[in-house]
C-alpha cells in the first residue's frame, strides 16, 4: 500500500535533492535573516529526519512512548552543531537521512500507520510522517535567499 505521505515525501526529498545539487560552495555558507546559513538548514533537516527515524524505529521495537520535545530550545542547541558541520556533509546527511526515513515510512504496514497516528492524536510527539511539510518549509527558505 501507498500512503499519500510516503507520495509527499518522495517528492519533497526529490524537490531537495535537486535543489542541494545545484549550490555552490557560496552558496552554502550564504545566511537567511534567522541566521541560518544554507548548509546548517540542510543539517537542521537532517537532525530532524534522524529523530524521526530514531522514534519510528524504537516503536517498532520497544512500542510507542511519548517522545516529548521542546523543538524550540532543540533548535537553539542545534544552531552551533548545524554551523560547524562540512558544508557538503550537511548536504550528505540531509539526503541520506531523507532517504532513510522516506524508505522507512513508506514500508509501514496500514495497521502500524493507524497505530502511529492514534499514538500521535494521543501526545505531542511533534511525530510527523509526512516529511515533506518541514523539508518543503526549508527548501522554500533556500529557493528565496537563492533568488536574491
Amino acid at each position: 500500500m501507498t500512503f499519500p505521505f510516503a507520495q509527499e515525501n518522495t517528492a519533497s526529498r526529490q524537490r531537495l535533492e535537486t535543489l542541494v545539487r545545484k549550490l555552490t560552495d557560496q552558496d552554502l555558507v550564504r545566511s537567511t535573516d534567522y541566521g541560518w546559513t544554507i548548509a546548517a538548514l540542510l543539517a537542521h533537516i537532517a537532525f530532524w529526519d534522524q529523530r524521526m527515524l530514531v522514534i519510528l524505529k524504537r516503536w517498532k521495537e520497544t512500542g510507542f512512548d511519548p517522545s516529548p520535545i521542546d523543538s524550540a530550545a532543540v533548535n537553539d542547541a542545534l544552531k552551533v552543531l548545524c554551523h560547524a558541520l562540512d558544508p557538503r556533509r550537511a548536504i550528505e546527511l540531509c539526503l541520506s537521512s531523507a532517504e532513510a526515513l522516506d524508505a522507512e515510512l513508506a514500508a509501514l504496514t496500514p495497521e502500524f500507520v493507524k497505530q502511529v497516528e492514534e499514538h500521535i492524536e494521543a501526545t505531542s510527539t511533534q511525530f510527523r510522517m509526512n516529511r515533506s511539510l518541514h523539508r518543503n518549509d526549508h527548501v522554500r527558505d533556500i529557493e528565496a535567499l537563492m533568488s536574491m
